[in-house]
């Protein structure tokens, strides 16, 4: 039996650079925004030299791009992954879905990301197509599909989806730009507790979606009328 050589402190090192050097972005690009981060403060704060910044990302929006895959675009993965197996109700999915999505977005650093998209990305047309196919239409698939299962399953009535999926995450995005406007001012602190918040929106909103005895009677009134007259 071969037995492998130990890694060493210097190979270790390397192996954890790509991360050090996106989480060094994140922090300077949501402290001091995109536009306004040098790539060479990027590798100072990453303790690296600029050109090995370039070895692993050739420009800044590259880097940039590299820190929503790594913030956003895996975690709509595993959220899917997650809607895929859930056995539970619609409402208990939304709620897990987006408590999920608060912790490792909305609670962490990541969260100044919405930040930059809305201020900034107007500048840069070719992050935005990239923010689009990215983020913005797999998180509308996710949660379309988790609305549709809802709708298959009898416990929502059919709405229309894609207005339906930006009631659900315009309010979250809300929580995270207060966080870093109002809220980052002394004495401002958040507006609301976030998990208490989740709660209260997500069932307001399938509360909304739930079928209602009015619109069974509608859909048997329909379907009354498309029935052939008897002969």
């Amino acid at each position: 039996m071969s037995l492998k050589a130990p890694v060493s402190a210097r190979q270790r090192r390397k192996e954890a650079r790509p991360q050090e050097l996106l989480d060094a972005a994140l922090e300077l690009f949501v402290e001091k925004g995109f536009s306004a981060t040098r790539s060479e403060e990027v590798a100072a704060r990453a303790g690296v030299a600029k050109g090995t910044l370039y070895l692993y990302f050739p420009s800044k929006e590259d880097l940039l791009k590299a820190v929503v895959r790594e913030n956003l675009g895996s975690l709509i993965a595993e959220g899917a992954d997650i809607a895929g197996h859930f056995e539970g109700s619609t409402q208990e999915l939304l709620v897990l879905l987006m408590q999920t999505w608060w912790e490792r977005v909305g609670n962490t650093q990541a969260s100044g990301i919405f930040k930059i998209i809305i201020t900034e990305m107007g500048n840069f047309p070719d992050f935005a197509l990239f923010y689009l196919k990215e983020v913005m239409e797999p998180g509308r698939a996710l949660f379309s599909s988790v609305i549709q299962r809802g709708i298959d399953s009898g416990e929502l009535r059919p709405v229309n989806l894609f207005e339906t999926v930006h009631v659900l995450i315009f309010p979250m995005l809300m929580l995270c730009l207060h966080k870093h406007s109002l809220g980052a001012c002394a004495g401002m602190g958040p507006l609301m507790d976030p998990h208490s918040f989740i709660k209260t929106h997500v069932d307001v909103v399938v509360r909304g979606l739930l079928v209602r005895g009015d619109d069974d009677a509608s859909a048997r009134k329909k379907s009354t009328k498309r029935r052939p007259a008897p002969q």
